[in-house]
């Protein structure tokens, strides 16, 4: 399994990172599906998950971030929630070759930069880095995180969900991912922020998918016959719904494989943690 961050060497890291925005091509999409399929006819193990955002379309969104190394390199994704607190996932401040925390001095939070081309918004040093206590891999569960930036942006944050709550979490509810991570398995990350929607999926598909899915900390959401997802370098970035933050990219197969949902850390269980950061 994979997460669903962007390795910056080229492959994609073994930790969670938005799953690659859906497949700009369906055809890709089905092809690794078919593979997928084969795999389990022959009997081997499926692939391991990872991050990404597939079928996607540009778009800017105020409290989007993108998180990069002090190299410059966007990994991962993030959602400004307080001028000066960013939710991203646990995985994305550890260094996936030693799986260490990342030093805080390397890390980069930048808000108000749709395209990343661009010299627009700012770029924030972070000053303080909270993960889970209980964070130990992405597929375990805990896979949150809070950045405290050194300066606060002047983009308007979004509002998140309420401790306990289940209702964006029914099968079916409608919710939206946004990342700048690979638009296909194949394809590079996208400089430009794009966005995709897609629904929650029911636990039995879940679990079917991910043995050690938990339904306490995590959800997923995908279309059974693939094509729309998060991908590499997705990790981190928000899952949407009514205006409000529930999820976390987190891990998954793939990027928009038949039967492979993504798996997104359910923002709802730790909320009481992570507004305890935000004070």
């Amino acid at each position: 399994m994979r997460d669903r961050g962007e390795d910056t060497t080229g492959a994609d890291h073994e930790r969670p990172a938005l799953q690659r925005l859906l497949a700009a091509g369906a055809a890709t999409a089905f092809a690794t599906t078919a593979l997928a399929a084969n795999a389990h006819a022959d009997h081997r193990p499926p692939p391991e998950p990872q991050a990404r955002t597939v079928g996607s379309t540009a778009t800017s969104a105020p409290w989007a971030v993108a998180i990069t190394d002090d190299a410059g390199n966007q990994y991962c994704g993030g959602t400004l929630v307080t001028p000066v607190k960013v939710v991203t996932a646990a995985h994305c401040t550890y260094d996936q070759s030693t799986n260490q925390p990342r030093p805080t001095e390397s890390l980069r939070a930048i808000t108000g930069r749709a395209d990343l081309r661009t010299d627009n918004g700012q770029e924030h040093e972070v000053d303080r880095v909270w993960t889970a206590p209980d964070y130990r891999t992405f597929t375990q569960g805990q896979d949150v995180a809070v950045l405290t930036l050194s300066s606060p942006a002047q983009e308007k944050p979004l509002p998140m969900v309420g401790p306990g709550e289940t209702a964006p979490y029914r099968p079916g509810t409608p919710g939206r991912i946004y990342g700048w991570g690979r638009t296909s398995e194949s394809a590079p990350s996208s400089p430009q922020l794009r966005s995709v929607g897609i629904p929650v999926a029911e636990h039995p598909y879940c679990k079917h998918a991910y043995p050690e899915y938990d339904p306490r900390g995590q959800f997923c959401a995908g279309l059974p016959q693939g094509g729309k997802d998060a991908c590499a370098g997705d990790s981190g970035g928000p899952y949407v719904v009514d205006d409000r933050l529930v999820g976390v990219v987190s891990y998954g197969t793939g990027c928009g494989r038949p039967g492979y949902p993504g798996v997104y850390t359910k923002l709802s269980a730790y909320a009481d943690q992570v507004r305890e950061q935000l004070r």
